[in-house]
Formats: structure tokens, sequence, C-alpha cells
């Protein structure tokens, strides 16, 4: 039964589904992209998995609903089994919230939980290569590479900016992770980590999934890197646009400033941030030379002092809350 809270309800699910046997949950939050909803559901299809494989999808959009109606038609049909379920309160934390809650809920053997978002695609063998990696490499946390696909091949080359590119480019275990557009995270992390698991005050500026690892991180668990488990991350075209690469790398500035801030609450760890911030803008035109160099633009040059500003705007309180209309992320 999908878990008992006011916010979070079930629209439909598979008929026949045996949720004693799932030992791996994928679970897809969405808002109004149901066309490449069933694109993303249909390349989790293809990993060929049986019914120790189940789907949850999360649709944030409670007054549309275009995406619960697109994934229950297609749980019809699909060899992949699942529930559709409903996060009530808007918000990407919320969502992914609803949809890890749910997992416990429902599947009380499951092993391991991944998150892929409703704009991507799993590549061949995605779900086998992050649980090999975790299994192999006895980590808590597996991320992969999210390769960004313009939907315009001729914008492809700002594909090397930072906000596109992995932080990691070899399987094995790392220092942490970062996004959760593509994560395997084992059921062990669930059950030591209080709920909300992701706060939901990163709603809509991003960072909930950053705020998450760190946390998990103090807690003692592990991560790991699997470059093989790609995603392939559909990109409309306005992403190449300075507007939009400007309020990324100022929002990714502001995060890492907030994250930090909460490792070190009080007045000596604002100033250790604050001091943090001012060293990376006097080195950021250095940096930005080299980063320009070395990709041949001026554009993507300018990251680390955007980000070191976005880091400077989060003392005040000025912070771009890029989620807050999704139809221009």
């Amino acid at each position: 039964m999908t878990p008992n809270h006011p916010h979070i309800s079930e629209h439909a699910r598979s008929a026949g589904l045996a949720p004693d046997g799932v030992r791996v949950v994928i679970t897809v939050p969405t808002f109004r992209r149901p066309d490449h909803l069933i694109a993303t559901l249909n390349s989790l299809e293809a990993q060929q998995k049986g019914r120790d494989t189940a789907v949850i999808v999360m649709d944030n959009d409670a007054e549309g609903l275009e995406g619960a109606h697109a994934a229950a038609n297609w749980l019809k049909t699909s060899q992949l089994q699942g529930i559709v379920i409903v996060a009530h309160q808007r918000g990407n934390c919320h969502a992914y919230n609803a949809g890890w809650e749910t997992a416990l809920a429902e599947f009380p053997n499951f092993a391991h939980i991944a998150v892929i978002d409703d704009d991507e695609l799993a590549g061949p063998g995605w779900i086998d290569a992050l649980v090999e990696t975790a299994q192999r490499c006895g980590v808590d946390l597996v991320g992969g590479p999210q390769v960004p696909v313009f939907a315009d091949h001729a914008l492809d080359c700002w594909r090397r900016h930072p906000v596109f590119t992995p932080h990691y480019t070899q399987t094995g275990v790392v220092p942490i992770l970062y996004s959760s557009g593509n994560v395997l995270i084992a059921r062990r992390v669930l059950d030591a980590m209080p709920q909300p698991f992701l706060d939901p005050g990163f709603n809509f500026i991003g960072g909930g999934d950053s705020d998450f690892y760190r946390r998990a991180k103090a807690r003692g668990f592990t991560f790991g890197w699997c470059a093989e488990a790609q995603v392939m991350e559909t990109l409309p075209s306005r992403r190449a646009e300075f507007s939009w690469l400007n309020a990324r790398s100022l929002r990714n500035g502001a995060i890492s400033a907030i994250i930090e801030k909460r490792q070190r609450p009080g007045f000596s760890g604002r100033a250790k941030t604050l001091a943090k911030s001012l060293a990376l803008l006097a080195a950021s035109p250095f940096r930005g030379i080299g980063l320009g160099l070395e990709t041949r633009s001026a554009v993507i040059g300018l990251y680390h002092t955007q980000v070191a500003l976005g880091r400077l705007m989060a003392e005040f309180g000025l912070v771009n809350e890029q989620y807050r209309n999704p139809e221009s992320n």
C-alpha cells in the first residue's frame, strides 16, 4: 500500500504486481513532460528486467496529471511493472520523497532504489551496471554520467560547459556524489536517513540531492561512480542560451555556499564560507582564462566567476529558483 500520507495518492498500478519479489525499484519523477516520460519508460523496459524490478512514477502536477495518465496507460501493456503516484506538494524534493516513501511502503524486500529523470533515456544495461558497481566496489550509493543531448545538434559545442560535464570519468570509489538524475541507492541508506529524505527547502533551487549526499556521508555511507551506466539527457535549445547558463552557474555557486553553511553553522562557519567565496572570486579570472582557452569559449570561461558570485549572492539571500517555473528551465 502507498504511504499513509495526505500529500501522496496512488493513481495506477500494474495488474498482478508482486511487491514481495521486487529487489530493485526505479523511481521516475515527472512534471508536464508526458511524451518524454513515455520515452524514458520505454528505455527502462528495454533493460529487459524481470519481476524483480519495478518502477514508481511520481507525477508532481496534481492539477494536470498528464504524466500520471500517460504512465498509467503505459503500464497496461508494459512488461516492466510498477505504480504511478501523485505527489501533491509542488517541488522536486517532494516528488523524490514521495517516490522513496512509496518504495519503502510497497516493496518490503527491495535492496536498491534508482532514480532517472523524465527527460533522460537509460542506456543499454544501465541498471545492471549500477548494481554491479555497487556490489563490486562495496559502496552504498553509485552515480553515473548524464550525457547531454541537445535537440539541436548544432549546439553540441556547449556540452563542454561545466554545468553539463560529469564530476568523474572513471569507474570506482569516489568521495561523494552531486546529482540524483542517475543514481542507485542501497536500501540501508534510506532505512538510516531521517525523513523527509530531501530537504524541501531546496525544492525550487535544486541541491536537495547534494545536501542529502552530504548528510549520508556524515553518517558513514560510501559512494561510487559507474562510467558505463550512462543516461542520455535531452536538452532544449534554451539551455544553450547565456541567460540559462548564467542562471545555472550562479545557482551552483549558491547551493555550494548554502550546503557549506549547513555543515558549519554559527558565526565562525559563516565567516569561513564567506572567506572561501572571496578567495574563489579572486582566483576566478585566472581559472576562467584557463577554462576559456581549454574550451575555446569566452562564455564557458566565465563559469568560475559566476559560481563565486553565486556564492556571495547567497550570503544576502539572493538565490535563483530555477525550478520555480519548470517550463523555462
